[in-house]
């Protein structure tokens, strides 16, 4: 079935404070959405952003943008004042986000309405922080720390917190405790307010279409935290990063100095971080893009230090792992419950999305709900799967 929609970035909605957020004006998008019958609202990446403003470089990939929650419901919470709200200078000139403006007077509001929350005393800010522990916790520690050191890049901080000693990490958590509550409370902010955007969203008939760039930033809590899964080396300095070669458009190619993965980590701990984020996606989104999905299948691998990329060659990705894996365990033309798969610790709605995009791909059929089969190409087309052969798995052994 074919639908329609509109691509617009949260930031890009009305807002009487400078940048588009999560207020009623994104409700009433939604509602003009449903008037002109669209069903698909496509936005751009969720995440805080880091110099240069990109949503493609953010400092996690799991954590959402503090600039998107609406001063508006803290209003509404008795958290903020209208007064407090309107004499901050968010304002800007009304036709671009000021994003430096927004990161140097909301945040003052978001701290203000912190100390005045009593959040270490709220039941929901305790569930929210146990359920998103996984990489809260490394996150909120990560910003503390980029606070304290002026904003710089991790990799420019001090060796020991680099190269995250142990007992480093342990006396800045105590010294920061403070500081790393507040940004805990931003992401609970964060995502109340994004659950409930989407639930009206999807009662309306509204899914949304969410972004997920293929690689995290240099910059980031995810690489400084997980270092073993990108291409650095024992100093944890980059040895290859990403981009995209020379071409028509660009004699240079493309240099993004995004930090590349490791893959074979990856392999060896069955995927995990990518499940957790692609878990994470799906409970944000409706619909999940991949940016640069290519990726997966190969990708450009730059020498760390070049100031183009033309020294960059291709490299293999991880490719079609789970289609190989069932091609190993059950061969063509057998049936294959999905109740059955076990792959690398990978939920079963990772596996299903997986199931779905290979029948999409047709390399893999769908004979009945919760059976599937790798069919062989013959002269007449795709082979069929003999029913006997169902009904024997299913009844008999």
């Amino acid at each position: 079935m074919r639908e329609s929609g509109i691509l617009l970035p949260v930031s890009s909605l009305p807002s009487p404070f400078g940048i588009g957020c999560f207020s009623q004006e994104a409700y009433e998008w939604i509602d003009y959405l449903k008037k002109c019958g669209q069903h698909l609202w496509q936005i751009l990446p969720l995440g805080p952003v880091s110099y240069g403003d990109s949503p493609y470089q953010s400092f996690s990939t799991f954590a959402g943008n503090p600039l998107y929650i609406s001063l508006v419901d803290l209003i509404e919470e008795e958290l903020l004042t209208w007064e407090e709200c309107e004499g901050a200078g968010l304002h800007g000139d009304g036709q671009y986000v000021d994003y430096g403006l927004q990161f140097e007077k909301r945040y003052p509001l978001l701290r203000l309405a912190f100390i005045r929350s009593a959040c270490e005393s709220d039941e929901d800010f305790f569930h929210f922080c146990h359920l998103q522990k996984f990489w809260l916790d490394d996150y909120a520690l990560y910003m503390a720390l980029k606070e304290k050191n002026e904003w710089k890049a991790w990799m420019d901080w001090d060796e020991d917190l680099r190269l995250r000693r142990l007992e480093r990490i342990r006396k800045e958590q105590e010294d920061l405790k403070e500081e790393i509550l507040f940004y805990k409370y931003l992401q609970f902010l964060f995502f109340r307010q994004w659950e409930k955007l989407r639930a009206y969203a999807n009662e309306n008939e509204v899914r949304i279409i969410g972004d997920l760039p293929i690689y995290v930033a240099m910059d980031s809590a995810d690489a400084w935290t997980h270092p073993d899964l990108f291409q650095f080396d024992e100093e944890m300095n980059p040895i290859a990063v990403a981009g995209c070669p020379p071409d028509a458009f660009s004699e240079d190619g493309q240099l993004w100095g995004n930090p590349l993965y490791r893959w074979e980590a990856h392999r060896a701990e069955g995927y995990r971080w990518w499940l957790l984020r692609l878990q994470q996606a799906a409970n944000w989104y409706d619909i999940v893009r991949i940016d640069h999905f290519r990726g997966f299948d190969e990708y450009y691998a730059i020498p760390y230090g070049e100031e183009t990329a033309k020294n960059g060659e291709w490299e293999p990705g991880p490719g079609m792992e789970l289609f190989e894996e069932l091609k190993k365990t059950y061969g063509y033309n057998e049936p294959i419950f999905t109740q059955e798969i076990v792959f690398n610790e990978y939920s079963k709605p990772w596996i299903y999305k997986e199931l779905n995009r290979l029948c999409e791909e047709g390399r893999l059929i769908r004979y009945e709900k919760g059976i599937y089969y790798i069919p062989k190409d013959t002269p007449l087309g795709k082979s069929v799967l003999d029913p006997r052969k169902v009904a024997k798995k299913k009844y008999i052994q």
